[in-house]
């Protein structure tokens, strides 16, 4: 871990985006897989993204950018996935040599349909990377601000302390402050569920409900993610701390919430369908709500969790949200 390591980025989209800003205000050159040719030649001669973040320019002669995630992958000693969690199956499974090796950072927020694992599990379980290898980058933050360059806190979180703190050193500047964890579980589920609750807030905010609510339904939420954790990886954790509570927090209420949009846009009355198709954005929160309803019942004794409930009553059952979320006001304290 002595040498200076090669850094490649993997997904087109705002975060993918944001994260080869950062990368590329060190020193070095970065690698950039972005899945379409066209948007690739775009960036080349646009010097930007066309599709996000497009305020945030794009330096050429640092940013190598191909569509060929072999050569992307192959070049690099640390491989950053920044694909929404809905098209990391079908991406991963394109790499056609042995990463087990590389370094692999999940900036994922989701868990991986195809087999119900979060990325660091899947990376281990299906290609064979040792967890001292991985490390998952953790909020709370929003590409949008990155672009604009407010600061910003990111934690990194790996078991193997040395690398965490190399991957740390390589994001922190001027307006991002790093720290780094060794909670991979806890940073991996924790990003998952928070997307789910921040559709909750904005379900919420679109039937109406005040301040008042929203602070006891994300107190509420709070508590749930952390009998979620406890299930999934019972160690000793502070939910308060930004890793855990600050993530869930920017989620639920930044007006950059791609899931409070999708939320708030349903409680107002939009179908599901017809908020995604005019969001044209992927919000995370709407498959990970699937996935632990799913991972939840198939786990007994079930966990009590009545906001994924009543959200995935809404996104999955049909169920009208002002019924779905009367009756969830009746289970908050």
């Amino acid at each position: 871990m002595s040498k200076d390591l090669k850094y490649a980025v993997f997904g087109s989209g705002s975060w993918a985006t944001a994260i080869i800003k950062i990368l590329s205000s060190s020193p070095g050159t970065v690698s950039w897989y972005v899945r379409k040719n066209k948007v690739a030649e775009q960036i080349h001669k646009l010097k930007h993204n066309p599709g996000y973040l497009t305020s945030v320019e794009i330096d050429t002669e640092k940013v190598f950018i191909s569509s060929n995630i072999n050569t992307i992958a192959q070049e690099a000693d640390v491989l950053i996935f920044a694909f929404p969690s809905a098209f990391m199956y079908s991406q991963i499974n394109q790499i056609s040599f042995d990463i087990s090796s590389k370094v692999i950072v999940s900036a994922v927020k989701g868990i991986i349909p195809e087999t119900g694992l979060m990325p660091c599990e899947h990376f281990h379980t299906h290609r064979g990377v040792p967890y001292n290898k991985m490390a998952v980058i953790g909020g709370p933050c929003h590409a949008e601000e990155i672009a604009l360059e407010r600061l910003t806190f990111l934690t990194i979180a790996s078991k193997d302390k040395l690398l965490a703190e190399k991957i740390s050193l390589k994001f922190s500047n001027n307006y991002i402050r790093t720290k780094t964890d060794n909670d991979i579980k806890g940073a991996e589920y924790a990003a998952m569920l928070k997307n789910i609750y921040a559709i909750a807030a904005g379900i919420s905010h679109g039937l109406g409900y005040g301040d008042n609510y929203q602070s006891v339904l994300i107190s509420n939420a709070a508590r749930e993610i952390k009998g979620f954790l406890e299930r999934v990886d019972n160690r000793q954790r502070e939910i308060s701390s930004t890793l855990y509570l600050g993530d869930l927090l920017v989620t639920a209420y930044s007006v950059f919430s791609r899931n409070r949009m999708l939320g708030n846009m349903i409680g107002k009355g939009y179908t599901v369908k017809s908020a995604q198709a005019e969001m044209n954005m992927i919000a995370e929160g709407y498959f990970a709500t699937k996935s632990a309803h799913e991972l939840n019942n198939n786990n007994l004794p079930r966990l009590n969790t009545p906001i994924i409930n009543a959200v995935y009553s809404v996104l999955f059952q049909g169920e009208d949200p002002k019924a779905a979320f009367k009756n969830l006001s009746k289970e908050l304290d």
